[in-house]
């Protein structure tokens, strides 16, 4: 496997990228979040690559050049990692795969930027919200920009609910974060949610969407069914599907290899202290992990030809 890294004054992005040993044609540009995420980017590009994928991880925030939070975050920066797959690594199919936060970059990069061929949305988000200074302190403006223009945001209120505590919530009918809570409580706003409508049905790419129903960050659930509903209802053209896992956690889609990173698969009952579902529903979760991995992969390669990527 081959390694590279970009930073914001040479390549307008901050990335890591692994690559397969032979060139690949297709390409999947993986957000997840911030630089120093517990859950790396690179990790899941080098999932990628076991299948002869191009992995390239945008980070997002927390790195020199880029916002300390998740604040005014430049969806431009996604489209300078586009045109570097395309003009140096000459990828003749780009796929964005975007889990949780990164859901909203991965969806509208597809919708703002050309050429972009496959959207995987995992634990994904239907509205973007207002952008936090840090963990505590919301800023007042959208998480996101394109071309220096903010994108309409929700406002999901945690004065009443401190993210990271639990609480039995009579209308999900399990526990559930006080996070989670102050998102579905922000969708209750419908005036709010249809501002800030990401209008998925502008896209041009295919779209698999992915998410669980013991999503213990937000309503993820809620957020597939409602982007499902607006591609049917517009007769979306592109092939779409939406896959909906019973008792599984936030942590679905791709996840690194075990055989490199066996720290992190022995970390899961602690991981578990804070996705209750890792717990609670063990194997349902873990059948969700691998049935969903293989969802994303073979939606991947229908794109090209077996033949055009050694018949993985």
């Amino acid at each position: 496997m081959k390694y590279s890294d970009f930073n914001m004054r040479e390549h307008g992005f901050v990335g890591h990228m692994a690559e397969p040993e032979e060139n690949a044609a297709q390409a999947v540009i993986v957000i997840m979040g911030g630089e120093k995420s517990i859950l790396p980017g690179i990790k899941i590009a080098e999932r990628f690559a076991d299948y002869g994928i191009c992995g390239l991880a945008v980070s997002l925030f927390g790195a020199e050049g880029l916002p300390e939070g998740a604040d005014r975050i430049p969806l431009d920066m996604i489209e300078r990692a586009v045109q570097y797959l395309w003009d140096v690594k000459a990828i003749k199919s780009v796929s964005t795969y975007g889990m949780s936060m990164g859901s909203l970059f991965a969806v509208l990069a597809a919708k703002y930027i050309d050429g972009i061929d496959n959207v995987i949305l995992v634990s994904p988000s239907h509205v973007p919200f207002e952008g936090t200074i840090d963990k505590k302190n919301m800023s007042g403006h959208s998480m996101m920009t394109w071309r220096g223009k903010e994108i309409p945001f929700v406002n999901p209120d945690f004065t009443a609910h401190k993210a990271g505590k639990y609480y039995f919530d009579a209308q999900a009918g399990r526990k559930v974060t006080g996070m989670w809570i102050a998102y579905r409580d922000a969708y209750e706003d419908k005036e709010a949610e249809q501002r800030a409508d990401i209008h998925i049905e502008e896209l041009n790419a295919r779209i698999l969407m992915i998410a669980d129903s013991g999503d213990e960050a937000w309503p993820s659930d809620y957020s597939v069914n409602y982007l499902k509903k607006r591609l049917k209802e517009s007769g979306y053209s592109k092939e779409y599907k939406a896959v909906l896992y019973p008792n599984a956690s936030h942590l679905v889609g791709m996840m690194p290899d075990k055989r490199r990173n066996k720290w992190l698969y022995r970390m899961l009952p602690l991981i578990g202290m804070m996705y209750k579902s890792l717990n609670a529903h063990r194997e349902d979760c873990l059948k969700a992990l691998e049935a969903s991995e293989k969802e994303i992969v073979g939606w991947i390669m229908e794109k090209i030809p077996a033949e055009q990527n050694g018949g993985v």
